[in-house]
């Protein structure tokens, strides 16, 4: 009998003894390899890279943060000049021109550069909103999460009643209380989305708290807020973060949206997208470009950050892992 041969059992025939199907000769794994021991976010990133409609949304949100980041470099002229003042006329504003490629505005600003410093004011304005909205969400949605009761009826209630309110509504009345600035645009959209986030992270909570796991580790003798802090909210996270980033496309459109009303402040000339549509109301018959190209932008950039939005909830949806 060889070496690699195993004794007969009970009249079975011998067979030689093989690597593991799993492993080749060389000890790397075969491109069909086993993913059952992957992490969840390690798998959907893998997802992610073959998905052709996440690597759209990734290119159109990784331009839209390189022209804001990189404006001062970009842009021709600063954010408050207006170089073509001087050739504006009351019937004429002039088009596109080797000086200035997509022409210029009412107020003798170039329409390149404005566009350029409004992805700036766009991102600024729709990464704080969502940033700290999700930071209120997070917050009221552990805090029913975890103490439940009376505490948490409470603040589903609360929660209730914010969301009975349109959203844009609600975002109108608390900017025109704030203030025509910056900040109570940021602020307004901000407390906009924490119901949002509010019930999401709670009833994901709420999902994980009957889980296998957490039975265990309390009964190991863990603590209420051990368990919650190192085990439930950590697994709890995964929807709230999905839907801040599909969040990010809406913060962008109510920004413009309260802007073009006149509630973000600054003046007509403002590098800001809704500010441009707002200037560009009674030039629609003498250069309709005016509105079309700031609302191209907001399009895009809404667009992509959907597109980012869906493809990751997909990627992370446990359904569609399981059809893969």
């Amino acid at each position: 009998m060889s070496a690699n041969e195993l004794p007969p059992i009970d009249g079975a025939p011998t067979a030689p003894l093989h690597a593991p199907a799993s492993i080749h000769g060389d000890g790397t794994e075969p491109a069909g390899r086993d993913t059952a021991g992957e992490g969840i976010w390690a798998r959907a990133w893998r997802t992610l890279r073959k998905n052709p409609v996440a690597i759209a949304g990734f290119v159109i949100v990784a331009l839209f943060l390189l022209v804001a980041l990189l404006a001062p470099l970009l842009a021709p002229f600063g954010p408050h000049e207006l170089p073509g003042r001087g050739e504006i006329r009351p019937t004429r504003i002039p088009g596109p021109s080797a000086d200035y490629p997509l022409g210029l505005d009412r107020y003798g600003g170039d329409v390149l550069s404005k566009l350029i410093w409004g992805a700036r004011a766009s991102l600024l304005v729709g990464v704080l909103s969502t940033v700290l909205g999700l930071a209120g969400g997070v917050l009221l949605g552990l805090v029913a999460g975890w103490f439940g009761g009376w505490v948490d009826v409470s603040a589903m209630r609360l929660v209730d009643l914010m969301l009975s309110v349109p959203s844009l509504l609600l975002a109108v009345s608390i900017a025109a209380i704030a203030g025509q600035t910056p900040w109570s645009v940021i602020v307004a959209i901000a407390v906009v989305q924490v119901p949002i986030f509010a019930r999401l992270l709670r009833g994901s909570m709420l999902a994980q708290r009957g889980q296998d796991y957490v039975l265990a580790a309390s009964a190991l003798g863990l603590t209420r807020r051990s368990v919650t802090m190192s085990h439930v909210l950590p697994n709890s996270v995964g929807p709230v973060i999905v839907q801040a980033t599909l969040t990010l496309a809406t913060a962008v459109i109510e920004a413009a949206a309260l802007s073009f009303l006149g509630l973000g402040g600054g003046e007509p000339s403002t590098a800001e997208w809704g500010r441009m549509l707002t200037a560009a109301q009674q030039e629609l018959a003498v250069a309709p470009r005016l509105a079309i190209l700031p609302g191209i932008c907001i399009a895009i950039t809404a667009l992509g950050f959907t597109l980012v939005g869906e493809s990751l909830r997909e990627a992370l949806d446990p359904r569609n892992r399981t059809r893969r």
